[in-house]
């Protein structure tokens, strides 16, 4: 019995507007996670 396996790729592309407080701990989380 063979199983076949379709791997499927989501992504959902929005646009958001943070306002200045919500800016900057956005970009200190994104700044962390790109050196892991």
């Amino acid at each position: 019995m063979e199983v076949n396996q379709i791997m499927m790729n989501k992504a959902y592309k929005f646009r958001i507007y943070p306002n200045q407080a919500q800016a900057i701990l956005i970009n200190k989380t994104i700044g962390c996670s790109r050196f892991v």
